[in-house]
């Protein structure tokens, strides 16, 4: 029989639905590190929260563990690695709690902006401070959202009813989709420019990292109001006291921190801050939601097979599995490739396979493209969800077969339409199985993708090489692989290095300001 462990506090439904799908279920909460090592041999599935930490040492004592099940998003307490090396599938539940976070936001940003938390506290004090908590209106007041996913709209559509003006900076957010939802979509700095409040909605990743730091702070109003529910590491939280004691930030209304749970911070203290611990998902409905949809899932999978949100596996049968897995490293590396050098809201995917893959089921390889392209700027994505993300962000995907002859026995091409234009790159499998880059745009190449990698496009003159070398050099950076693509003699050019180690954002300054360089960046795979 089917056997699954919940091991942190949920819903009293997630059981239900287990036990009256035939599963038999514990319930047992509060178990230490040691005890739950020694107990989860006996399981196929573990269903959790936050609380449980799914460590290396317990896969490996789970032998009989087939799925771990997050009620909720992150999977920070989740090893997916190792997870994966066990053949365990990890699962979360990504949209649950929306809309209690997005109703969590709302509410702190009308508590930073009328002082509730400190009138409250002073009243109860007895103290009838009433001139001393002067607030401000929200009516009129622009609210810039940075990072206007699923989480963001819902937050822009209650900001709207409360008759505000709402701008949002989201690289993936498509015009018409802006349109759709009734916010005007705007760069970055012309958010920071323009907003009074400003929300933070985005994913925590390498490129949205300290998104709100010392130079942005800079660039905004005197006087406006931070609101994050989303991701502690956003936000440069010395540079936001700065701006607090400074005067340049009126307010801040925190539910998340760089360091969790934050028993000690900077910012604690301070009059001007309102602070919660991480409450986002804290209601008693997103509980409810994410406890069914969690039971559901695992069932699903352990019953049936049917897998829905895997952050490490794609809905393939176990022969799809086999035969596709030399093309799914292809096509995750090509998705990554054009979506880290994609820096523009993208309108339209187009995947083309040609030659010995068009024989096989390529909607998962399609999948598997578009997840590695969202990436880079998304949390969550994978090869069950990217799609309808895709869907939800007005992205067309476009997937076609070519069954004319090529070059290559297999060739996959990946272009994006952009609101600037197109990006398009091709890659294919050499006879040790392993993916090429074979041409970018119109440029021939041929590079194999490492884990640190240097793109850079210039134009053909004597002396770059040597030049680009030379600042590797000086950078204490070994140079793998050096692959070059040029149109013509003086013409465009390409540069596809693989280094050891990941280079400096100083190296790649200096790389950018070599003569007749159009564009350099650093790539990770």
């Amino acid at each position: 029989m089917v056997k699954v462990l919940i091991s942190d506090k949920l819903s009293p439904l997630a059981k239900e639905i287990f036990e009256r799908r035939g599963i038999e279920t514990d319930q047992i909460v509060g178990l230490s590190k040691e005890e739950l090592e020694e107990k989860i041999h006996e399981y196929d599935g573990l269903a959790i929260r936050s609380a449980t930490k799914v460590s290396p040492k317990i896969l490996a004592a789970a032998k009989n563990l087939k799925v771990v099940g997050r009620a909720g998003i992150g999977v920070d307490n989740v090893d997916i690695p190792a997870a994966t090396s066990q053949g365990v599938v990890v699962m979360n539940t990504p949209f649950g709690n929306s809309i209690t976070t997005a109703e969590h936001a709302i509410a702190m940003m009308f508590a930073v902006a009328r002082q509730i938390p400190q009138a409250s506290a002073s009243t109860h004090e007895g103290k009838w401070e009433k001139s001393k908590f002067m607030g401000v209106e929200l009516t009129s007041k622009t609210l810039g959202i940075i990072g206007c996913g699923n989480i963001g709209a819902i937050a822009a559509s209650r900001a709207i009813g409360l008759k505000m003006k709402v701008i949002a900076f989201d690289p993936f957010l498509s015009e018409e989709r802006a349109e759709e939802i009734g916010v005007e979509k705007v760069e970055l700095d012309n958010l920071l420019a323009r907003a009074d409040f400003i929300s933070l909605h985005t994913p925590l990743t390498d490129a949205t990292r300290g998104i709100l730091g010392k130079d942005a702070f800079a660039k905004m109003k005197d006087g406006v109001r931070i609101v994050n529910c989303a991701r502690g590491g956003l936000i440069d939280e010395t540079a936001l006291k700065d701006a607090l004691d400074s005067g340049k930030v009126a307010g801040a209304a925190l539910d998340v921190f760089e360091v969790e749970p934050a028993t000690e911070n900077i910012l604690f203290g301070n009059e001007k801050v309102v602070a919660t611990p991480h409450l986002g998902a804290s209601t008693s409905e997103a509980q409810v939601n994410v406890a069914v949809q969690v039971a559901e899932q695992m069932a699903d999978y352990l019953l049936d097979g049917a897998v829905t949100n895997a952050l490490n596996m794609p809905s393939l049968t176990a022969e799809e599995s086999k035969r596709l897995s030399p093309y799914i490293a292809l096509v995750g590396q090509l998705g990554s490739f054009v979506g880290q050098l994609t820096e523009e809201a993208v309108k339209e995917i187009h995947i083309e396979y040609q030659g010995d893959v068009i024989d096989l089921n390529v909607r998962p390889l399609t999948a598997i493209v578009v997840q590695g392209l969202l990436s880079p700027l998304m949390d969550n994505v994978n090869m069950v969800n990217a799609l309808s993300i895709a869907k939800e962000r007005d992205i067309d995907v476009i997937e076609s077969k070519n069954e004319g002859e090529g070059d290559y026995h297999t060739l996959v091409s990946v272009k994006v339409v952009t609101e600037g234009g197109e990006f398009e790159a091709k890659g294919t499998l050499f006879a040790d199985r392993r993916p090429r880059i074979v041409q970018v745009d119109d440029i021939r190449l041929e590079g194999e993708l490492t884990e640190n990698m240097i793109f850079a496009t210039n134009d053909d003159q004597p002396g770059f090489i040597g030049s680009l070398g030379t600042i590797l050099g000086e950078g204490g950076l070994n140079i793998a692989t050096f692959n070059l693509g040029r149109h013509h003699e003086g013409g465009r050019a390409i540069a596809l290095v693989a280094v050891d180690h990941a280079p400096s954002a100083d190296v790649i300054a200096k790389i950018g300001t070599l003569d007749k360089v159009r564009r350099v960046k650093s790539l990770t795979f």
